[in-house]
């Protein structure tokens, strides 16, 4: 993290705040925040760089897509993460969780409808995007279009990808979360680990590989 936020130093005093080279390194701190837990700063620096990148390269290139599944990631778990509060915050810190899965659902179905328009439905990036989606929609506890989401995703994994690769793996798994969430609780935790793993698989690999 030290290190990324050193290059991303540099590249803003060498290259201005909204060159392409300065928001990757952007990226790639936020990415090293997120795997350190500090969500809202992964949050905060992820919003700055997706509406630079909006600015600079437009909604629909695949760099600006990218960090907007990335917010998305990291508004769930701004949302799924409180830390520790006093039982007179709880209502209005499950009001905000609500409000945080709900941007990530909605940043999320934006992204997906973009990389389908550009991208078509079995890129392995735009599924990719469908899997945060149904993610965000489990966060919701809609738990039946998480599942139906899932199911078509599974299949297109399968036919793209192999039964082999990790995205299949990891659809099919969740699938399996996702029959048994509403009735057993112990499912939600399993759940929680497959998505942590799922987002730390992505971020640490080329686009399609």
């Amino acid at each position: 993290m030290q290190l990324d936020e050193h290059t991303l130093a540099r590249r803003r005093r060498d290259l201005g705040e909204d060159h392409p080279d300065t928001l990757a390194a952007a990226s790639g701190l936020a990415i090293s925040l997120r795997a350190a837990a500090e969500y809202q700063a992964a949050r905060e620096l992820e919003e700055d760089t997706l509406a630079r990148r909006r600015r600079v390269l437009g909604e629909d290139h695949p760099d600006t897509l990218a960090s907007a599944d990335g917010l998305a990631v990291s508004l769930r778990a701004v949302g799924g993460h409180p830390g520790t509060v006093t039982s007179a915050d709880n209502l209005a810190l499950s009001v905000t969780r609500r409000d945080e899965h709900q941007a990530a659902r909605e940043l999320a179905e934006d992204t997906l409808a973009r990389r389908r328009r550009v991208l078509g439905e079995d890129h392995p990036d735009t599924l990719r995007s469908a899997f945060t989606v149904a993610g965000a929609l489990t966060e919701l506890g809609e738990y039946q279009a998480a599942k139906e989401l899932n199911e078509d995703i599974l299949a297109r994994r399968r036919r793209v990808l192999g039964d082999g690769h990790r995205d299949t793996m990891i659809s099919a798994s969740f699938a399996l979360i996702l029959s048994g969430l509403a009735a057993d609780p112990k499912a939600r935790e399993v759940m929680e680990t497959v998505m942590a793993a799922w987002a730390q698989s992505v971020e640490g690999r080329p686009p399609g590989s």
